[in-house]
């Protein structure tokens, strides 16, 4: 099953949308057996099967149950299985034990899909303004968990010595070696960043991403693309990970507690090459594509190694205003997802796709920030402290979720989400 999401810009009604995200939800859980879709391969992570389900329940609860006349929920006590951290939505399973849900069954799990997407597109033509806007809300948390989802089936099957593969390879096309990197300079003096779409209605903008504000940006220059593989098994064979000088307190001791070595998923082989493992399994590393599954701790070491630093989210968010978010390497079908090289050119590439790119900002809130009212407002205002901000999308973000504002963050140990770094310079 191949199913593209479509985008806002890219025509059809609120109904034909909500039809498309859903189904490729369901095209990428498609490969899965009920045990891959139900096991759990760490805390932080979720099983397949918990995706779709929290995400119907999403629908379920703040557009039918608070919206319909008479809607009757699917099953009384799935709501406690599927909150994921809502408190206005009362007690819930504990987050690291999802994976003991053996029951409801993944066909059971589409089943109340199925039920919850026949019952809203009967209502959804006569839906007024405030649940049209959740249920735009939802198609846009529920990309988000199509991303999650990938993340965590990687995860889950790198811990499988049989090293299963989730879709075919990719038709690999041959990348060109990037050469040295280039810097462009940015913007210097008064901008903006930030939207109120969240407020005037334009557009779709988590409320995270607002409220529009006056930054200043210092002379600096951003590197012209990502750093690749090839240049991180430089920064691997030059002691990077054995030389304490590069990295915040934190990070060293994050690896020498962890004993990492290289990017989350790769390793060496007798044979002297790299591999990684992705979702068409192990496959040998690309030189010329972007690092990828590396943390906030690795990036900010690489940046010191370099003698350069992270961009801040101001300098990263003007520099990509320019250009098109919809655009890049970015999910369109259910199918495997990599980085890959950048294409020749001029000037800044990759500003959105292929990686996730750390920023040297934490995660708070925009001045003026408001969390939204009811149990929605939850959803990005109380997670504003310890994470690091993320920004451009990545192979694995469906296309159309993406922003020039949007704020993705982690905190700065993880590293199975696809992230990768592009340097900055000061001037």
């Amino acid at each position: 099953m191949a199913t593209r999401a479509k985008s806002e810009t890219e025509g059809g009604d609120l109904a034909a949308r909500y039809a498309d995200v859903r189904a490729l939800s369901v095209g990428l859980a498609e490969p899965l057996s009920d045990a891959d879709a139900t096991v759990q391969s760490m805390e932080d992570a979720s099983p397949a099967k918990w995706h779709l389900a929290h995400t119907t329940w999403f629908f379920e609860t703040f557009v039918l149950r608070d919206h319909v006349a008479n809607y009757d929920l699917y099953d009384a006590d799935w709501p406690f299985l599927f909150n994921s951290y809502y408190e206005a939505e009362g007690a819930r399973h504990t987050r690291a034990r999802r994976g003991m849900i053996t029951r409801p069954t993944l066909d059971e799990v589409l089943g109340y899909r199925a039920h919850v997407d026949a019952a809203l597109a009967e209502v959804l033509p006569g839906l007024g303004e405030k649940p049209r806007k959740l249920v735009e809300l939802g198609l846009h948390h529920e990309q988000q968990h199509q991303e999650l989802l990938l993340m965590d089936i990687q995860h889950l099957f790198a811990q499988n010595p049989l090293e299963p593969a989730m879709f075919a390879p990719a038709a690999k096309t041959p990348g060109e070696a990037p050469g040295p990197l280039q810097w462009v300079e940015g913007r210097v003096g008064e901008t903006e960043m930030g939207c109120n779409a969240a407020v005037d209605g334009s557009r779709f903008a988590f409320d995270c991403e607002g409220p529009k504000h006056k930054v200043y940006l210092n002379p600096h220059a951003l590197a012209d693309r990502p750093i690749t593989n090839g240049e991180w098994i430089e920064f691997i064979e030059a002691g990077g990970y054995r030389s304490h000088e590069h990295w915040l307190m934190e990070g060293w001791a994050w690896v020498q507690e962890h004993g990492v070595e290289a990017p989350l998923y790769w390793r060496k082989e007798d044979n002297g090459r790299w591999y990684r493992f992705g979702l068409a399994g192990k496959q040998p590393i690309d030189l010329s594509a972007p690092v990828c599954h590396i943390s906030y701790y690795e990036a900010d070491a690489y940046a010191n190694w370099t003698g350069f630093r992270l961009p801040t989210e101001a300098e990263w968010e003007d520099a990509a205003r320019g250009f098109d978010p919809h655009a890049g390497n970015q999910l369109d079908t259910a199918c495997e997802a990599r980085p890959r090289a950048a294409a020749p050119g001029e000037g800044l590439k990759q500003m959105f796709g292929d990686v996730w790119q750390w920023t040297g900002s934490a995660y708070q809130p925009h001045p003026g920030f408001r969390a939204a009212e009811g149990a929605v407002g939850e959803y990005n205002g109380k997670f504003m402290v310890g994470q690091y901000v993320l920004k451009g999308g990545c192979c694995a973000t469906p296309r159309g979720h993406m922003r020039a504002t949007y704020r993705n963050f982690f905190y700065p140990h993880m590293r199975w989400q696809f992230a990768g770094l592009r340097l900055a310079r000061d001037l």
